[in-house]
């Protein structure tokens, strides 16, 4: 049985992992970390736990956790993880970051997005980027894994085959994304309240957003080259949820047979990418609690261009969900052990 440490465990993302790790067959629960709530019992924070938690929230020290579990979750925000870890700790114990601080390869361009001085940059080079579809054999062997965020992790499984395929211009992505309010976290904050929502959408982040430099830092590993993107975020009123609707032109001209073969060149042995008949759209709904990725493309033979789809719950595959799905991995365990949840409806 693996013991796993959870540092953030009442925000969305950590909540999100309690359910998950609770189900799995394989993993226990041993440390149920909350600055915020110390010493407080866990149910009590969610009471969808009564009478199935029992546990009492405790503090973030890692050190001290690293001592008693095999792998330790921080759902937490950018710069604690990274300054918390040390080699010692590595030594003893995995760690699946759910922050960005190791997703990022250059310092200098997390720092500048970020806004903050990172910690420990040494162990930079070691973290493995924990998309499974993509780094599954190098997530298998790590002991550091920056797990992707929620906007890069939908958009990057939308794109990948296209340009690892060479079918699309690098330079000429746009991304348009939207969100449900869970990925903004648990945090009291005007901006979410329920007045502020309800009835309303709107872009933000727009040409600034955090996600942009890793987006496009995977997806340059997928075209051979750097690239840039136009990613603009929006907030929709409901509760869990992505959607990316991406548009690139096309290098030549293309038949649907053509890109539906590169789509299922990667995705089609993927148990959690799930490739849509033609014209269906990705829809949020037919994906929420779950570990699925629903994806699709449209040629738009017109202007010669190409727009891919993808829709994907923020809380599972986009955070929780995939950090579950690398810990298997990393342990050995059957992929889809804990996640085989059919998405819920209504």
């Amino acid at each position: 049985m693996i013991k796993a440490g959870i540092i953030g465990a009442t925000g969305y993302a950590g909540g999100e992992l309690v359910r998950l790790l609770t189900a799995h067959k394989e993993a226990e629960i041993k440390w149920y970390g909350s600055r915020s709530y110390i010493d407080k019992k866990y149910a009590d924070v969610y009471q969808n736990m009564f009478r199935i938690v029992e546990e009492r929230c405790l503090d973030d020290n890692m050190e001290a956790l690293s001592k008693e579990v095999d792998v330790i979750f921080t759902a937490t925000p950018q710069g604690l993880c990274a300054s918390l870890v040390n080699e010692e700790i590595l030594s003893r114990t995995k760690i699946i970051d759910l922050s960005a601080d190791f997703r990022i390869q250059d310092v200098d361009i997390y720092e500048h997005w970020y806004g903050i001085q990172h910690p420990s940059p040494q162990f930079i080079s070691e973290a493995v980027y924990g998309l499974c579809e993509i780094n599954r054999e190098r997530v298998k062997g790590a002991r550091l894994v920056a797990n992707p965020g929620c906007y890069p992790t939908c958009t990057t499984l939308s794109v990948y085959p296209l340009l690892k395929e060479g079918l699309i211009e690098p330079n000429t992505i746009i991304v348009d994304a939207k969100s449900g309010t869970s990925g903004a976290g648990r945090g009291a904050k005007v901006d979410n309240l329920y007045c502020e929502v309800n009835e309303n959408i709107k872009a933000y982040g727009v040409a600034v957003h955090r996600h942009t430099p890793e987006i496009e830092e995977q997806l340059g590993y997928a075209a051979g080259e750097s690239l840039r993107i136009n990613f603009t975020p929006h907030l929709v009123p409901m509760n869990r949820g992505i959607l990316i609707t991406a548009y690139a032109s096309l290098k030549r001209e293309v038949s649907y047979e053509e890109v539906r073969a590169a789509y299922d060149k990667y995705y089609a042995s993927e148990r959690f990418v799930r490739v849509l008949d033609p014209d269906v759209c990705p829809q949020t709904k037919w994906v929420e609690g779950s570990n699925y990725v629903d994806v699709n493309f449209k040629i738009d033979a017109r202007t010669g261009r190409v727009i891919m789809m993808g829709a994907m719950d923020n809380l599972v595959k986009g955070a929780a969900g995939q950090a579950v799905q690398n810990m298997n991995l990393m342990f050995g365990l059957k992929e889809s052990e804990g996640l085989e949840l059919v998405p819920m409806f209504p």
